[in-house]
């Protein structure tokens, strides 16, 4: 038998104490590169077989400016034993708990430093009968940390207190109960390949599907002659509002309601062409939802497939293979360390050149 002469990438040490023992991060002990390397192999081996026999262009995965210190947000768990000990931090790799932690090197700085002065205010504000509780803490691009999780309304905020991020030279207004891309860092590479699709022109209606706060819509604006968000969270439907409102962005229409209650007729009123773009929660898409755009691609031009899961994509795709071609496939590490890996793939109706 001959043996391999590959050799094995030398190992990192972890800047996290509580590696291998908290389930959030995968690859802190592997080089970078390394880590890149796989997440390019398991996403091109799960499309792969979700769309044999097509050649997919798949460029490379585009590294996050930083590695350590990018999530803008984390959800933490709080457990109080009956002995009154109170643990906060993640869920372990597993066992059933807390990992009690006073750090995480993958949060940004000040949320990291945050997590002792959380567990002393989560533990002064704890109702006697809480056992356990899910909190949130969240920092923005002015550098105020929030938190919330004990009691119905501690994630509801007012409009002086919400957070932004300054996208495409607007500032995106977004809560602690919104959700908002996790790693800030990586959004202007992200937005710099939207926007540079061939894809675009005044005549453009662009379609936010599954549109959030209206970070998309925002995003690229310029690009396109008017945008429609569509979006059935009320607390984000909220968050969208206030933004087009605040920025007097009069192309931008926001229609509270379920995709696949709205997208027919929104179709049948177009008189341009149209791009959609897709970001739906880690589940991807409803069966509902992929019906109706298979019978959509004769009226959108192209379609922007925005995932975090790639088994989803995977199976979303597969089931769109007869009608919706993949035209290219760009991979960004919004996630490093963890297994997670965001997807953006450019579609266009099958047949087309």
């Amino acid at each position: 038998m001959q043996k391999s002469t590959e050799t094995q990438p030398a190992a990192e040490e972890p800047r996290c104490p509580y590696f291998g023992e908290c389930g959030g991060c995968l690859y802190q002990d592997v080089p970078y590169r390394e880590e890149l390397r796989r997440k390019e192999e398991i996403l091109r081996r799960i499309l792969q077989e979700a769309l044999p026999g097509q050649d997919l262009l798949i460029r490379p995965v585009e590294p996050s400016p930083r590695e350590y210190h990018y999530r803008h947000r984390l959800d933490l768990r709080l457990l109080k034993t009956r002995e009154q000990k109170i643990f906060v931090g993640f869920s372990p790799k597993d066992r059933f708990g807390v990992v009690d932690v006073e750090q995480c090197p993958i949060a940004m700085s000040a949320v990291s430093d945050f997590i002792p002065e959380l567990k002393r205010q989560a533990a002064s504000v704890l109702p006697s009968k809480y056992r356990l509780a899910n909190l949130v803490v969240r920092c923005g691009d002015e550098g105020r940390v929030h938190w919330g999780g004990i009691g119905k309304r501690s994630l509801r905020q007012q409009p002086e207190d919400y957070l932004w991020t300054e996208v495409n030279g607007l500032k995106v207004y977004y809560a602690l109960d919104t959700f908002f891309q996790a790693n800030l860092s990586i959004l202007p590479r992200l937005f710099d390949v939207i926007r540079g699709m061939p894809v675009w022109s005044p005549e453009v209606t662009f379609l936010d599907l599954y549109g959030g706060v209206g970070l998309f819509s925002m995003g690229l604006s310029g690009r396109y002659g008017r945008a429609v968000l569509i979006e059935d969270s009320k607390n984000s439907i909220q968050l969208a509002h206030y933004n087009v409102l605040k920025h007097r962005l009069k192309d931008i229409a926001v229609i509270e309601s379920r995709v696949e209650d709205v997208l027919n007729n929104i179709l049948t009123e177009l008189t341009g062409p149209a791009v959609a773009m897709i970001d739906p929660p880690r589940a991807g898409l409803s069966a509902e939802a992929r019906a109706m755009l298979n019978t959509a691609g004769g009226r959108i031009g192209q379609l922007l497939y925005l995932s975090c899961q790639p088994e989803a994509l995977g199976r979303d795709l597969r089931e769109m293979a007869g009608t919706w071609q993949v035209r290219e496939i760009f991979p960004f590490d919004f996630f490093p360390k963890t297994r997670h890996l965001e997807t953006l793939v450019r579609l266009s109706p099958a047949g087309e050149d």
